[in-house]
C-alpha cells in the first residue's frame, strides 16, 4: 500500500533548535526548544512529529531515548510551533524529528536529523520568521 502513495518532495517545511530560558530543565541550565517551521504560504494539516534520539554514549555503549510523538491539526502559514523542549544532555546524540503533514491532499514526510554536537552555539544562524537565532534543519 505504502508503494502506491506519491511522496514528492518537502518544501518550505523546517525545524531549528532555539536557545530558550524558559525551557531549561534545571535551574542555572540553557534550556532549549525544537520548533516546527512552515515556510509556505499554506497551512499544514494534520501534522505528526515523532522524536527520537539515537547514538552511543562517551563510554561507547549504545543508548536510545523514548520516542515522543506531537500531533498539531493545523500550522498557519508562515509560522513556527514549538514541538518539545529539549536537553543539552542529549546532543552527543542523533536527534531526529520525522514529520508527516497534509498540504491539500498532498501528503509530505520529512525526518530532520540532528546529528551528534550540531546543536552549539557556532551553528547558530538567524531565523527570520522567528527574529532569533538558532540551528536550523532544512
Amino acid at each position: 500500500m505504502k508503494e502506491h502513495i506519491k511522496f514528492d518532495p518537502v518544501e518550505g517545511v523546517t525545524v531549528a533548535v532555539l536557545p530558550e530560558a524558559a525551557a531549561a530543565t534545571q535551574e542555572g541550565k540553557d534550556g532549549w526548544m525544537v520548533y516546527l517551521i512552515n515556510h509556505n504560504e499554506q497551512s499544514l494539516q494534520n501534522v505528526i512529529v515523532n522524536s527520537h534520539g539515537y547514538g552511543t554514549q562517551p563510554d561507547g555503549s549504545s543508548v536510545k531515548t523514548s520516542t515522543l510523538r506531537h500531533v498539531f491539526a493545523e500550522v498557519a502559514p508562515r509560522s513556527a510551533v514549538p514541538i518539545e523542549p529539549i536537553d543539552p544532555a542529549l546532543f552527543h546524540l542523533n536527534n531526529q524529528y520525522w514529520v508527516s503533514y497534509y498540504l491539500g491532499a498532498q501528503i509530505f514526510d520529512k525526518k530532520f536529523i540532528f546529528v551528534p554536537d550540531s546543536i552549539v552555539a557556532d551553528n547558530l544562524t538567524p531565523i527570520s520568521l522567528l527574529g532569533r537565532e538558532g540551528v536550523l534543519h532544512s
